[in-house]
């Protein structure tokens, strides 16, 4: 048992290089397409049709960190599962995209979550 949580804490503090490395190894050596990578990869299709349809993806946009930074960081790490660094990175640089293309339910509740937190976010 405390193997996997020990394999559970490497998962979560990988950097958004290395979990890109994983995806490649799990895709090239196993055949397996991780979930998170394709939604990453899959973006709008083009065409002036889809503005009259509904939107279904969103993207949820950090604009500021707010008084709390240190509370947004720690929430901007356990939500992209990015490492530290990379989440003080994508704070630091705000407006930044925290999630790319993901269901209305999702970034709405993401959304929360930052705002909470203190954050100033945006849903597009």
């Amino acid at each position: 048992m405390a193997d996997l949580k020990d394999f559970a804490e490497q998962l979560v503090n990988l950097t958004v290089k290395e979990v890109n490395e994983l995806a490649t190894i799990l895709k090239d050596e196993y055949g397996i397409e991780p979930a998170a990578a394709a939604v990453a990869m899959a973006g709008p299709a083009g065409g002036g049709d889809d503005a009259a349809e509904e939107q279904t993806e969103f993207d949820v946009i950090l604009k500021a960190a707010g008084g709390s930074k240190l509370a947004v960081v720690k929430l901007v790490k356990e939500l992209t599962g990015a490492g530290l660094k990379d989440a003080k990175e994508l704070v630091d640089n705000a407006p930044s995209p925290i999630k790319e293309g993901i269901a209305k339910d999702e970034a709405e509740a993401i959304k929360s979550q930052l705002e909470e937190a203190g954050a100033e976010v945006e849903l597009k």
